[in-house]
This record gives C-alpha cells, sequence and structure tokens, in this order.
C-alpha cells in the first residue's frame, strides 16, 4: 500500500470514528432520555404520560430541521453541519440541566432536538463519502451502531447519576458529552472530496420512480417498536418485573451493545450479498415476530416476556444502518444530506406521539395491548420496502449501487 492511499485508509476511518462519536453523544442527549423517566417525575411530579411529552420534546425538534439540515450538508459541507449543530446542542443541554420550571425544560429539550438534527443528516454523509460501495454495509453499520451504544450509555449512566447527583448532573453529563463531539469535529473532520460534476439536481431528482418513498415509509414503520420498546424497558422492568432502577439500567445497556453489534453483523451481511433491503425485509419479519413474543410474555411474570425484551432491544435497531445506507445510495451525491434528512423527518414524524400514546395505552390498559400493537408495524414494513434497486439511474445522481462515490473512496477500493 502507497503513502498516499495508506493515507487516504487512515482518514476514512478517522471519519468514521468522528462521525460515530458524534452519533453516539446525541443519541445519548436525544434518546437516552427514557432512562430519566423516574427522574422527570420526581423533579416535576408529572404523569408518566406527561414524561413521555419531554422524552418527545427531542424527535420534535429533530423533526422540524432534519431536512433543512441536509441541505446544508449538501451545500456547505459535513463538517459545518456537525460543528454547527453540536456545540449549540451542547450548551442548550447546560441551559436544560439548570431549568427551573417543566414547560422550560421542554423546550429547551426540543431546542437540542432541533440542533441536534444535524448529526442525524450529516454524520451518515460524511461515513458514505468516505468509503467505497462494497465496505459501506460495515461502515454504515459501525455508525449506526452509535445509536445502540449512545442508548447503552445512558442506560448504564444516566439513571444512577440522576438517582445520586438529580437530573441536572445527569443532562449536564449529555452536555459534556456533545461538546466533546463538537470539538473533535473542529479539530479532525474533513469532508470528502465531490465526485466531479456533482452540483444542483432539480426536484424530482433522485424521487423519480417511487424507490427513496418506499425506503422512507419502509424505515417510518420500522421506528415504531424501537421507540416503544426502548421507550418503556426501563419501566417494563422496574414496575412489572420487580428489577431495581440500577439493575436493569446495566442490563439494558448490555442489550444495546448487543444491538450495536447486530447492526455490525446486518452491514456485513448486506456487503456479503449485494443488497441492503432483502436483509432488511427478513430482519423485519423477525422483528415483528419477537415483539409478539414480548407482547405475549407481559401477560404474566415469566422469564418469557424478559428474555424477549432484551431481544427486541437489539432486533428494533438492526434495520438502521440498511435503509439508511440504501437511502444514501439511491439519493447519490448531489441529493444525499436532503434524502438522509427527509428519511430522518420520516421516521421522528411516525414516532414523535409514539412516547405519550404508549404510555398513556400502558397506564390504561397494561404492556401486553402496547407490545402487541407495536408489532404490527413492521409487518406492514416488510411489505413497503421495495425490491432490488434496476433501471438507469436518475439525472443528476450516480444510481443506487454506487451512490455518492468520492474521488477518494473509489482510489481506496482499489486497495
Amino acid at each position: 500500500m502507497t503513502g498516499d492511499r495508506a493515507d487516504r485508509t487512515h482518514r476514512r476511518w478517522l471519519m468514521l470514528a468522528v462521525g460515530t462519536g458524534g452519533q453516539t453523544a446525541v443519541t445519548t442527549a436525544l434518546y437516552g432520555l427514557p432512562y430519566l423517566v423516574p427522574a422527570f417525575r420526581q423533579r416535576f411530579g408529572v404523569s408518566l404520560a406527561g414524561a413521555g411529552i419531554l422524552v418527545s420534546g427531542p424527535i420534535l425538534g429533530v423533526m422540524v430541521t432534519l431536512i433543512a439540515w441536509g441541505v446544508v450538508a449538501d451545500r456547505r459541507g459535513e463538517r459545518a453541519a456537525l460543528a454547527a449543530g453540536l456545540l449549540p446542542a451542547a450548551a442548550l443541554l447546560a441551559a436544560a440541566a439548570a431549568a427551573p420550571q417543566v414547560h422550560l425544560l421542554a423546550v429547551l429539550l426540543v431546542l437540542v432536538g432541533a440542533f441536534g438534527a444535524a448529526v442525524n443528516a450529516s454524520s451518515g454523509r460524511l461515513v458514505i463519502g468516505w468509503f467505497p460501495p462494497h465496505r459501506r454495509g460495515v461502515a454504515m453499520g459501525m455508525r449506526q451502531a452509535a445509536q445502540p451504544l449512545g442508548v447503552g450509555l445512558a442506560a448504564a449512566v444516566l439513571p444512577p447519576l440522576a438517582r445520586h447527583a438529580g437530573l441536572p448532573a445527569a443532562l449536564g453529563f449529555c452536555a459534556v458529552l456533545c461538546a466533546l463531539a463538537g470539538l473533535a469535529v473542529l479539530l479532525l473532520a474533513a469532508d470528502p472530496p465531490r465526485p466531479a460534476g456533482t452540483g444542483p439536481v432539480p426536484w424530482p431528482g433522485p424521487y423519480r420512480g417511487g424507490r427513496l418513498w418506499r425506503l422512507h415509509g419502509a424505515a417510518a414503520l420500522l421506528a415504531v417498536p424501537q421507540f416503544v420498546v426502548t421507550g418503556f424497558a426501563l419501566v417494563f422492568l422496574v414496575g412489572a418485573r420487580g428489577w431495581s432502577v440500577a439493575g436493569a439500567g446495566t442490563v439494558l445497556a448490555a442489550a444495546s451493545l448487543a444491538g450495536a453489534a447486530v447492526r455490525l453483523l446486518a452491514g456485513w451481511w448486506s456487503d456479503t450479498v449485494g443488497s441492503r433491503v432483502r436483509p432488511m425485509r427478513l430482519l423485519a419479519l423477525l422483528t415483528a415476530a419477537d415483539v409478539l413474543l414480548l407482547a405475549a410474555g407481559a401477560l404474566w411474570p415469566s422469564p418469557l416476556g424478559t428474555a424477549a425484551l432484551l431481544l427486541a432491544s437489539a432486533l428494533t435497531v438492526s434495520t438502521n444502518g440498511l435503509h439508511n445506507t440504501a437511502v444514501a445510495e439511491s439519493a447519490g451525491p448531489a441529493w444525499a444530506g436532503r434524502a438522509l434528512g427527509a428519511h430522518g423527518v420520516g421516521q421522528h414524524a411516525a414516532v414523535v406521539l409514539v412516547p405519550p400514546m404508549a404510555g398513556a395505552l400502558i397506564t390504561a390498559q397494561g404492556f401486553a395491548p402496547a407490545f402487541a400493537l407495536a408489532a404490527a408495524f413492521p409487518l406492514v414494513a416488510a411489505a413497503v420496502i421495495p425490491g432490488e434497486p434496476g433501471g438507469p439511474p436518475a439525472a443528476g445522481h450516480a444510481g443506487p449501487a454506487a451512490g455518492p462515490v468520492t474521488a477518494a473512496a473509489e482510489e481506496a477500493s482499489a486497495s
């Protein structure tokens, strides 16, 4: 391997580390909030549904700004978008830690999501841009592993930190993570070289033919059981199974690590078979079966429900890397940021009301109906997932097979 090629290889793995670190920090802050539900209720006296509204606040913020951040990434570069999101998010989290009223906290959490969305829209594009097609599945699997890693970190750290040092300390921890990730972006991140001929492409661009719409829809459906399971896993183990908060947090952290491993395996599988959608469809069916098993196990105090819950913690996040990679590849370099932004908007729009609605359903009817309803969504998703890409690519983008390949990545693929 020549010196230049070794340097490119080193740089793309460094970019993967930076993107994954930023996504882990934001995930801990945005999607680790369910593990602070007991702390929200104790500090502010809110109901379970009210705590669910706080948990949904960042989701709302992400939903309304994702596409805009995708435009920033497409036009100004990934580094600028990442830094402009992470550092303000850190400052807002610090303010949330000191919020004296629940209404102010809710507003600040929405704003945290609005700025944190920059990472969702840009870090995937950063990774895709630096890796060739035959390595993107594993690379995006590593980047997408940031979500279960972040959730696992939240499960392990936030509950005991909130219990011993208070809610402000837990939110302050999230602020520090985002600040460190933002500084890493400023110091280390570099935008991937744009391929020749990349420029503005008018609407509808890669949205012709409906493939991207179906990928957006399937991902939105698959997000629902993920948020039901992660949103109420701690409550289920503590309230319905009698576990301690610390013990449940530790076990759920381990389950999240298993989820990260499943994402890596799914990415490797998709690279091996040369398809993102076939593994995605099978994993959707497995997710539906396991969540149905969880619903059955929730009807009586048996190990079945606990085992199914821990397995669901891994399975419900298994497809994220696959559909994000498929979207970026189908959209091409001129549209990858916006398409990934729209992709995230669809998922967050589908789940923004899931925590409060699921909390209300669990309060009224118990866990089994909520889990049973959640199992229907991946079944529908399996039918919505499109087939393999075919036909000529839309004008102005690289097509579903190649996606946003950069000059650096093309050269690296020869190594």
